[in-house]
C-alpha cells in the first residue's frame, strides 16, 4: 500500500471522529442521566425503536422479494425499474416526505381513496412514521440483499431446479440460506437507517410527543431550546449507532467469506 494514502486516511477518520468526540466533552455528564431519562425523552426513545422496527420487517417483507427479482429476472422493465428503487438514497428526506404526504394525505389519490372508502387518515399518525422511514430505508436492504444474491450466483438453484424441486422449493431451500449473511447485514442497516431519519419523518408525520415525535425530532426540538439536553440525547443515538454497527461488521464481514 502507498504510504501516501495514510495522510487522506488519518484526516478522513478525523472527519467522522472528531466531531464526535468533540460532542461527547461538551456534553454535561452530571446532568446526562437526568436528561435521558426525562418523559419526552423516554417517549420519544421507545417510539423510535418501535416504529424502526416496524419498518425494518416492512422492508423485509417488500424488499426481500424486490432485492430476488432485481437478482434473478432478466426482463427489460426490471432493469429500468432498479434505478427507480434506488431514489431514496439520493432524493433529499424531506422530499420523499412531501412526496408521501401529496399521495397519501386526504388530498392525495391514494389517501382520498383511504379516506372516503375506508376511513384512514395516514399522514400525522404513528402509521406514517413508520412508512416515511421505510421509504428511506428500503433501499438499503435492497442494495445489500441483490448484491449478494448476485455474489452467490444461480448454479446450485439451477441444481435444485434440476432435481425437480419447485421454484418456492428453490427459493426458500437454496436461495435464502445462502443470502442469510447479507439479508441480516441489510436488516440491520435498514433499522439503523430508520432509527435515524428525521426529515421525510418531520414532513409527513410532524413532531406529536408520543406519537410521532422521535428522537431524532426531539433532538432537533432541543437544539433550540437547550443543548446540554440535545447533546445528551444525541448521544443516546451515538450508543445505538455503535451497538448497530457492532452487530452489523461480524454479518458483513461472514458474507464476504
Amino acid at each position: 500500500m502507498p504510504a501516501t494514502l495514510w495522510v487522506p486516511a488519518i484526516l478522513g477518520f478525523g472527519l467522522i471522529v472528531v466531531p464526535v468526540l468533540g460532542m461527547i466533552l461538551r456534553a454535561d455528564l452530571v446532568r446526562l442521566p437526568q436528561l435521558v431519562t426525562s418523559p419526552a425523552a423516554l417517549d420519544a426513545l421507545w417510539l423510535s425503536l418501535k416504529t424502526s422496527a416496524l419498518a425494518t420487517v416492512l422492508c423485509a417483507v417488500l424488499g426481500g422479494p424486490l432485492a430476488a427479482v432485481l437478482a434473478r429476472s432478466r426482463s427489460p422493465v426490471v432493469r429500468l425499474a432498479r434505478p427507480v428503487v434506488l431514489l431514496p438514497l439520493v432524493l433529499p428526506p424531506v422530499v420523499g416526505g412531501l412526496a408521501l404526504l401529496y399521495t397519501l394525505g386526504r388530498t392525495g389519490p391514494v389517501g382520498r381513496l383511504l379516506d372516503l372508502g375506508f376511513g384512514i387518515t395516514v399522514p400525522f399518525t404513528t402509521a406514517a412514521v413508520v412508512l416515511a422511514q421505510t421509504f428511506v430505508s428500503m433501499p438499503f436492504l435492497v442494495v445489500s440483499l441483490e448484491g449478494a444474491l448476485r455474489t452467490a450466483g444461480e448454479r446450485y438453484e439451477a441444481v435444485a431446479a434440476t432435481l425437480g424441486a419447485a421454484p418456492g422449493t428453490v427459493f426458500r431451500r437454496v436461495s435464502v440460506p445462502l443470502v442469510l449473511p447479507g439479508l441480516g447485514s441489510g436488516l440491520v442497516l435498514a433499522f439503523a437507517r430508520a432509527l435515524g431519519e428525521f426529515g421525510a419523518t418531520v414532513a409527513f408525520a410532524g413532531s406529536l410527543q408520543g406519537t410521532t415525535r422521535t428522537l431524532p425530532l426531539l433532538v432537533y426540538q432541543e437544539r433550540e431550546v437547550d443543548a446540554d439536553g440535545a447533546i445528551a440525547l444525541s448521544l443516546v443515538l451515538v450508543v445505538v449507532a455503535v451497538l448497530v454497527i457492532a452487530v452489523a461488521r461480524p454479518r458483513a464481514a461472514e458474507g464476504l467469506r
